[in-house]
């Protein structure tokens, strides 16, 4: 959100699955042209909805059955919840960028030997850990537990195969 380069630096400024986290995507997105050279392009990827991202659609799902009070919903907000075009459209454009961007949905399948390793990437490796331990800390392994154990239900015992999905935007300057 304040990149430490002069201005017209660059010819390109890419993001791979950052923008979701920016707290003001208007302002880092002003950031990024102003970095950029006229003409040059600013591309990004951000995760797709998450019915279109099968493991943290499962995995929230399950949590919401375990904390039905309070589901931890960090998925869903943050690194899913910037997926509407017209709001990134409308994020660019606050940030300057007249030009429409170009944007590109890239849907693919995920991979695992088994369904622990993605429960315990989503449960354990990223912040959605800390909302499950804000809820209980004590519960972690049985939320971990139980997104295996939905994951498996899907997708299968051994090896898992889920679709994932990401938008590829482009903008010139």
């Amino acid at each position: 959100m304040q990149l430490p380069f002069p201005d017209e630096s660059f010819d390109a400024v890419v993001c791979q699955f950052g923008v979701m986290f920016f707290p003001d995507k208007a302002k880092a997105f002003s950031e990024a042209r102003r970095v950029l050279r006229p003409g040059g392009a600013f591309l990004f990827s951000v995760w797709d909805r998450m019915e279109r991202n099968e493991f943290a659609d499962i995995v929230t799902s399950s949590l919401e059955t375990l904390f039905p009070g309070d589901p931890p919903r960090f998925l869903a907000r943050t690194p899913y919840g910037h997926h509407d075009a017209s709001a990134i459209a409308r994020d660019l454009a606050n940030g300057g960028f007249t030009c429409a961007p170009e944007i590109t949905t890239l849907a693919l399948r995920s991979r695992a030997e088994s369904a622990r390793i993605p429960a315990v990437a989503f449960c354990e490796g990223m912040p959605l850990r800390g909302e499950i331990e804000a809820r209980d800390a004590s519960r972690l392994a049985e939320a971990t537990n139980a997104a295996e154990a939905a994951i498996a239900r899907r997708c299968g015992k051994g090896a898992v195969e889920g679709d994932i999905s990401a938008l590829v935007v482009v903008v010139e300057r």
